[in-house]
C-alpha cells in the first residue's frame, strides 16, 4: 500500500498555520480540528510543523507561556516528508528512527496531504485482517462476505 491509497481513504485534510501566530491559537486550531499537528506554509511552502508534543516539550516543560511564545520560535525545522508513491514500511521506518509522528506529503514540492502514525498503523491492520480472512477462507474452503 502507498500513501496515496492512504489518502484516498482518509481524504486529504491539509490544516496549516502562520509562523506568526502564538503557540496558544495553535493549539486552538490543533483542538478545533481534532489534529495532533499542523503545518507551516507560507508562499505556498512548507515551512514547518508545530505538534502537541512540541507545546509539551519546548513550553509546558520550560515554564514559557504558550500566549507569549511564537509559533516560529518552536516549530520544528528540519521536517521529513513523504511522497504519495511512497509504501507503508518506509514511512514506518522514517517515524520510527526519526521519532516523529506526522509526515507531510510532498508531490513536486507541494504539499498534497499529511499522513499520521495512527494513519499508517490502520492501514497495516487492514491489510494483516485481510490477509487473514483470506487465509482463512483458503483453509477452511469458505468464502466470506
Amino acid at each position: 500500500m502507498t500513501v496515496n491509497q492512504i489518502l484516498d481513504v482518509k481524504g486529504i485534510q491539509v490544516h496549516s498555520i502562520h509562523s506568526t501566530i502564538t503557540v496558544y491559537e495553535a493549539l486552538r486550531i490543533m483542538g478545533e480540528k481534532n489534529v495532533g499537528a499542523l503545518l507551516i506554509i507560507e508562499d505556498n511552502v512548507l515551512k514547518g510543523v508545530i505538534s502537541e508534543r512540541d507545546y509539551a516539550r519546548k513550553i509546558a516543560l520550560k515554564d514559557k507561556s504558550s500566549r507569549d511564545t511564537s509559533v516560529h520560535e518552536i516549530m520544528d525545522r528540519d521536517v521529513v516528508t513523504v511522497k504519495p508513491s511512497d509504501n507503508l514500511d518506509y514511512c514506518m521506518d522514517l517515524m520510527t528512527t526519526k521519532r516523529i509522528r506526522h509526515l507531510p506529503v510532498l508531490s513536486d514540492d507541494q504539499v498534497v496531504g499529511i499522513i499520521s502514525m495512527g494513519d499508517v498503523l490502520k492501514a497495516i491492520i487492514d491489510i494483516q485482517k485481510n490477509t487473514i480472512d483470506h487465509l482463512d477462507s483458503y483453509i477452511t474452503g469458505t468464502k466470506k462476505i
